[in-house]
């Protein structure tokens, strides 16, 4: 496969939400991941099994019984091949198991272990259950997500899940593995990383951190700069019903915007950074947006320094002409879905597959692992592999 993982094998532990978008981003970017299934077909959760499954793109499976010993050693054998492994379970499942990191780095010292979590392997609340609403809640994110008058409003999964922590794991998976190639500080030997939603939100919170360390961020909700507090950093309806969104901070660009919406004479708008003056602002600029379609104000500003967009669905953005120039988007087996991001000049990455169905390819994981086909019989027969 193309990219610039290509060469490197990553075991993937299936699972829910952020291990798999972890999994995902490995193998957009060329490392062979291979997905440990159920031997029963299931994979946890609420999401259906299907090849439309976007996370899942782009993997190997096999199907294996880990409830049993043979399974075990299998999985143990197919880990003792990789330069990696991700797993999303609880902190302690797979010490149970007899798959922990005692085990598998003893097989393979030079394995990277990705652990994905939302408490983190320790802490209070690091044995008990939660979701992305509550992992963005504690590390002091959701507080500030949400508009004046109004209550904190998740945006939808992408902080905890996918950025504080399917993302964090596959940067700190990178970064472990370049740590091995390079011969690091601990010899060149693997280790293990544990990537913990909260950790990883309250990260990615760090430019807020800064402003209020310096007194420009209150901790009130949709009142900052940043958080549709402000006038020129906001969405507005239009007058067909759709949205559009302003982003108009630096003076020049505020200076476009009153030029082509007809403020430049309105002295209202003068004193742009003064909070005072947002809300009677805010109500001038909804008004004057519900004029015109969401087309209309396309055409006026669109390609300025405005700092504009239209607000599309998923459906529109797949074939909006910026989207498009860029392929954005692709076609995997007649669906949409976002391509592979970022880009590299000399390692393109490849057009994902479709996600596999559990176990597809279960027989060539084992034969690459010197299991011959009546040994591959034998384990299906007695449930070891699916």
């Amino acid at each position: 496969m193309a990219g610039p993982l290509d060469g490197i094998r990553i075991i993937e532990f299936a699972g829910i939400g952020p291990g798999p978008f972890c999994g995902m981003m490995l193998a957009d970017h060329g490392a062979e991941v291979i997905r440990v299934d159920r031997a029963s077909g299931g994979r946890g959760g609420s999401q259906p099994i299907s090849s439309k499954d976007v996370l899942a793109r782009g993997r190997k499976s096999i199907a294996l019984n880990l409830k049993t010993e043979e399974g075990v050693a299998l999985a143990r054998k197919l880990c003792a091949s990789a330069d990696g492994i991700i797993e999303g379970f609880r902190p302690g499942v797979m010490e149970r198991l007899g798959l922990g990191p005692d085990e598998l780095l003893s097989d393979n010292p030079r394995l990277v272990y990705g652990r994905m979590t939302g408490w983190g392997q320790d802490g209070p609340y690091s044995p008990y259950a939660g979701h992305d609403i509550n992992y963005i809640a504690l590390a002091g994110a959701l507080a500030h997500f949400g508009r004046a008058g109004g209550k904190p409003t998740p945006p939808i999964n992408m902080v905890g899940d996918f950025g504080g922590g399917g993302m964090m794991l596959a940067f700190g998976m990178v970064s472990a593995l370049l740590g091995v190639a390079r011969g690091g500080p601990n010899g060149g030997g693997g280790q293990v990383i544990d990537a913990a939603m909260t950790d990883g939100t309250a990260v990615l919170m760090g430019m807020m951190h800064g402003m209020k360390n310096t007194g420009v961020w209150r901790e009130e909700l949709g009142v900052n700069l940043l958080d549709t507090g402000a006038h020129f950093y906001d969405t507005y309806e239009t007058a067909d019903g759709k949205f559009v969104s302003i982003g108009s901070i630096e003076p020049q660009f505020y200076a476009e915007l009153r030029r082509l919406a007809g403020l430049a004479d309105d002295s209202d708008f003068d004193a742009q950074m003064v909070p005072a003056n947002w809300d009677a602002l805010k109500a001038k600029l909804t008004a004057l947006f519900k004029t015109k379609t969401r087309d209309e104000w396309d055409a006026l500003m669109e390609h300025t320094d405005v700092c504009y967009a239209p607000v599309l669905t998923m459906t529109e953005a797949a074939s909006h002409p910026h989207n498009v120039a860029r392929e954005t988007f692709i076609e995997v087996a007649g669906d949409t879905q976002p391509a592979p991001a970022p880009r590299y000049s000399a390692t393109p990455t490849a057009k994902p597959a479709p996600a596999p169905m559990p176990g597809d390819q279960t027989d060539d994981i084992l034969a690459s692992l010197d299991i011959d086909e009546t040994e591959r019989h034998a384990l299906r027969e007695v449930g070891t592999v699916g």
